[in-house]
């Protein structure tokens, strides 16, 4: 059937993830008219996020107005087509027409085809533009190729529903007020299982959250959703109850928000606190709260035995059946327990995925007992979830990954424990710096990477936009770059369910990357940094010593009194232009930043009437700093929920440092 969609008002504009080199977002009207000739000149490669594995200029831009007509194959699932209409229509199409192949062709000023790689009129347009793609394309891969003029030409293919779906998240990206860049992209990726782990301790997200983070995984190409909150009695500590019916509703509502963005939602049960191994009764508990929400949509499953003790057991039952507790009993226990899973339930299902774990020993490469138990007797169908040399690693390097393969018997799943923020309530710090020191060539390791996110989760995007750069392409991976993307992100208008808005707001954009910089520690659990703390403040602190030393006071305190301005100025743009619920979590950080901000500038006043020979107001300043650094230390984050509770930190390490030690300057 041939669905015709008129569009009764403009609802926004494409939010590009990243700046278009040599073809800006907001170009101005008269630029965005075709010529004579009906092309659009334009320069350069647009950005794109996650970076494609091949992107190259093809010619003119595209046109977009008027009518336009999509040709696609039933491969395109709904969500697909809806998304690609939405597209176009934010372009600057007036009327979108939507097709299938025999159907009787429309008049329109641009035809798009959609669907199979191997079908005759994506492989014509293909051969028509002089672009060159593998066919069949990978598992969840795809080609784009467009040229604008008389006779524009754009063709979309891919070879599963997925890739589809993805080739219009990236014509999104290509797409800008009035055109579509005329470039030529060939992409799949790297690793099969990319995304989040919802594992953190604390309170868990809000439904309203995890909906809003589902659709933001299809913008970012982010395939897993693994629900797994320590702090869900269903999920942990009553794990063999059924979820009460409103709950159960809430889950089929994520499951099906999960599949309109084609992220597999993967459920979790942690039964390790109080599972009988060695009783069947617990072992068939288990699998009808697994087939319970197998019932209502779920194809992904995970058992975390992740921080519990295993040197006790919960009955009498396993001492007579698996002998002392030990490592190695442990680990024969827990194997029984999953092979039965994967045996009885997971391949008796074959929509089922195989079935993910998490070891009791998960952060580490060092060989044991418990290691050994699982290495010689898990199915090996069965996915290892591995956090890395240690549980907040410093960085995840392929060697690492060898020897966890070594240990285990098989290729490992990363659980990354950044951006997770739990380990330490006394102190309210946000995790916005880039997802770095993770290696490229990973892909190559190791089966997937998720996140595990704070319990703040919009703000968890910075890191999860790095996170799902990286694991879609490590070997292009740009961690700065990737960090600018979240920040042009996060600046875009965007409406609710992962739709389109209006492009990034570069001030607001330049505001944020102020921020993340004052966010940029990572710590250790044990609270020592593996991202140093606020590196651009710092670098400019150290040219402003430098300055100062070799007798420069007046150029030291020009120089940093730019940034200094802008680390006050970030808070109220970013509350004015960035997404609504980042400015939300992030509230309590945005009112220390900008009290940090005074306490600067107040310090370079008073540096600066010390210069000037005015000691009187070098003291009235330099005591101003002062107090409002206390009063910036005395911000907490907003209590209740369990969320972190401390006194926010802001460039610790750094801003407070150079305000407690500028007095002493002379």
């Amino acid at each position: 059937m041939c669905r015709r969609i008129r569009m009764a008002a403009l609802l926004g504009a494409v939010a590009l993830l990243a700046g278009c080199t040599g073809q800006p977002a907001g170009r101005p009207a008269e630029e965005t008219a075709p010529g004579a000739s009906g092309a659009l000149p334009a320069t350069g490669v647009p950005q794109v996020t996650p970076q494609p594995k091949k992107i190259e200029r093809l010619g003119d831009d595209i046109a977009v107005r008027g009518r336009v007509q999509i040709v696609v194959d039933p491969m395109a699932d709904k969500p697909t087509r809806d998304l690609a209409v939405r597209v176009l229509e934010m372009a600057g199409a007036d009327e979108v027409l939507v097709r299938e192949p025999g159907q009787p062709e429309q008049s329109a000023d641009l035809t798009v085809r959609l669907g199979d790689r191997g079908a005759p009129g994506v492989t014509k347009g293909l051969q028509e533009l002089g672009f060159h793609a593998p066919m069949p394309t990978p598992p969840e891969g795809y080609v784009l190729a467009g040229r604008g003029g008389d006779q524009p030409t754009l063709v979309m293919g891919a070879s599963d529903p997925s890739g589809a779906y993805y080739a219009v998240q990236t014509l999104r990206q290509l797409t800008s007020p009035g055109r579509i860049a005329g470039v030529g992209v060939s992409d799949s990726p790297r690793m099969p299982i990319r995304g989040s782990i919802e594992g953190f301790y604390g309170s868990p997200w809000t439904h309203a959250e995890r909906m809003d983070q589902l659709a933001f995984y299809g913008d970012v190409k982010l395939n897993t959703y693994v629900y797994a909150p320590k702090d869900d009695p269903y999920h942990r500590e009553q794990w063999r109850d059924p979820y009460p019916p409103d709950k159960l509703a809430e889950v089929k509502e994520l499951i099906g928000q999960a599949a309109a963005h084609h992220v597999k939602f993967t459920f979790a049960l942690s039964p390790g606190n109080s599972i009988c191994y060695s009783d069947p009764r617990e072992v068939q508990t288990l699998v009808n709260k697994l087939r319970a929400v197998h019932d209502a949509g779920v194809r992904d499953f995970s058992i975390p035995l992740d921080d519990i003790s295993y040197t006790r057991w919960n009955c009498p039952q396993d001492q007579a059946h698996y002998g002392a507790p030990s490592q190695a009993a442990a680990g024969r226990a827990q194997t029984d327990l999953l092979n039965q899973v994967q045996h009885e339930f997971i391949a008796t299902h074959p929509d089922v995925s195989p079935l993910q774990m998490v070891p009791t020993e998960y952060s580490d490469v060092e060989d044991s007992p418990y290691k050994t138990a699982l290495r010689t007797g898990l199915d090996p169908r069965v996915l290892v979830m591995w956090t890395g040399d240690g549980v907040i690693p410093r960085r995840i390097s392929v060697a690492d990954a060898k020897a966890a393969e070594k240990v285990w018997g098989r290729k490992v799943f990363i659980w990354d424990n950044y951006p997770v923020n739990d380990f330490d309530s006394s102190v309210g710090r946000l995790m916005l710096g880039p997802y770095a020191r993770r290696e490229p060539g990973l892909s190559e390791q190791v089966v997937g990477d998720v996140v595990n996110p704070m319990n703040q989760a919009a703000a968890s995007k910075v890191v999860e936009i790095g996170a799902a750069d990286f694991s879609w392409n490590d070997e292009d991976f740009d961690a700065q770059r990737a960090w600018r993307a979240a920040a042009e992100y996060l600046a875009g208008d965007r409406f609710a369910g992962g739709r389109p808005g209006l492009g990034a707001d570069q001030a607001t954009a330049d505001s944020l990357l102020v921020f993340f910089d004052l966010e940029h520690m990572a710590p250790l659990a044990s609270g020592k940094p593996w991202l140093e703390p606020a590196p651009e403040l710092a670098r400019r602190i150290a040219e402003f010593d430098r300055a100062w030393q070799a007798g420069d006071r007046a150029g030291a305190i020009a120089g940093l009194r730019a940034y200094a301005q802008a680390i006050k100025d970030a808070p109220q743009r970013i509350r004015a232009g960035a997404a609504p619920d980042f400015v939300s979590d992030a509230g309590p950080w945005l009112d220390a930043t900008a009290l940090w901000g005074d306490a600067l500038l107040s310090t370079l006043d008073g540096l600066q009437a010390r210069v000037d020979g005015d000691e009187a107001r070098a003291g009235e300043r330099l005591a101003a700093a002062s107090k409002l650094a206390d009063q910036a230390g005395q911000v907490h984050t907003v209590p209740g929920e369990s969320r972190p509770q401390g006194p926010v930190r802001v460039g610790d390490g750094v801003l407070d440092v150079f305000v407690e030690q500028a007095p002493g300057l002379r």
